[in-house]
């Protein structure tokens, strides 16, 4: 059974659109994803300039984004994280 809320029916127009699916506002989702995939594509460009500039300054990206993630996580989360952490690496006799 298909739930509508999370696969509702494509709006219908006039006869005149094939399938009866009202093409102008389909083009328009199409168009608007288009355009926020090159956005993103740009940005994500961007992200690897800034990246770049910062190895050549000498700091080490692998580190940096490492502490990116960190810095998204909820301080619980990365307590919980860095806890379970020390415990495997205790437990390997790395400490």
């Amino acid at each position: 059974m298909t739930d509508i809320a999370t696969n509702p029916v494509p709006e219908r127009a006039s006869r005149d659109d094939p399938g009866g699916i009202a093409s102008d506002r389909l083009r328009a989702f199409v168009e608007r994803i288009e355009r926020l995939e090159a956005e993103k594509s740009a940005l994500a460009a961007d992200i690897r300039d800034v990246f770049a500039e910062a190895k050549s300054a000498g700091f080490d990206t692998k580190i940096m984004r490492q502490v990116i993630k960190l810095r998204r996580m909820e301080n619980h989360d990365r307590n919980e994280q860095q806890e379970l952490i020390d415990l495997y690496m205790q437990a390997l006799g790395m400490v």
